[in-house]
């Protein structure tokens, strides 16, 4: 296993060189890496950086538990010495590979981002003749809009003096309205006393006309 270990953290080591430089090799790494990163391959990468995470966890805690028996008995065998060897070794080789794999994740998504960013920058380069035109009609726009803002606001203007007018208006009528009502109430008030004097008075010439009947017809007789 230590042998494995060894060969991938020296193949880590060339694809991280390739990917320092400008070479033809780099491209084909990349494109090896792109593919990598499509479809399975991230879930196939990531279980296999999960369990050598907890191999490598299973080596450190062997070795602390040997050390831990060190300090118990006093003293250490060969055998121990030996195992404690292999096990801090293996750690530390699967850390070197996790490190190392971390890193040309890394370089692989910075040097994409780049590459991206490249092209962008040649692509805004391409469209400035055409942009500046179209910054020129842009900047006509702009002022055909202002003015017609202007206008709009002189005409929202206007209609805010029209519709104060008009509101004192209508303020006004509905005061008038208010005075010919209380005026008219006042006249309905006078017509019924008017109706009822009138009534008395009818009532009191009728009395009148039958006392002076009856006085005359006392007379006759």
């Amino acid at each position: 296993m230590i042998n494995l270990l060894f060969m991938a953290i020296f193949s880590e080591m060339a694809v991280i060189m390739v990917l320092s430089f400008k070479t033809p090799f780099r491209k084909l790494t990349l494109m090896v890496l792109d593919r990598v990163k499509r479809g399975r391959g991230p879930v196939v990468v990531k279980t296999v950086a999960g369990t050598l995470f907890i191999v490598m966890m299973s080596s450190v805690y062997t070795t602390v538990k040997i050390r831990k028996r060190w300090v118990e008995d006093g003293a250490a065998t060969t055998t121990d010495q030996i195992l404690m060897a292999k096990h801090l070794l293996e750690a530390t080789l699967m850390g070197g590979v996790l490190f190392l794999a971390l890193m040309i994740d890394r370089l692989h998504h910075y040097i994409r981002e780049l590459r991206i960013r490249r092209k962008s920058m040649e692509a805004i380069k391409k469209q400035g003749p055409g942009f500046e035109d179209g910054k020129s009609s842009g900047s006509d726009k702009v002022k055909a809009l202002e003015e017609e803002v202007t206008t709009l606001k002189a005409k929202l203007k206007h209609l805010e003096s029209d519709l104060e007018s008009k509101t004192k208006e209508m303020d006004a009528a509905e005061a008038n309205a208010v005075a010919l009502r209380k005026q008219s109430e006042g006249f309905l008030l006078e017509y019924d006393r008017l109706l009822e004097e009138n009534q008395n008075l009818r009532n009191q010439l009728e009395s009148l006309d039958q006392s002076l009947s009856h006085s005359g017809s006392k007379k006759n007789t």
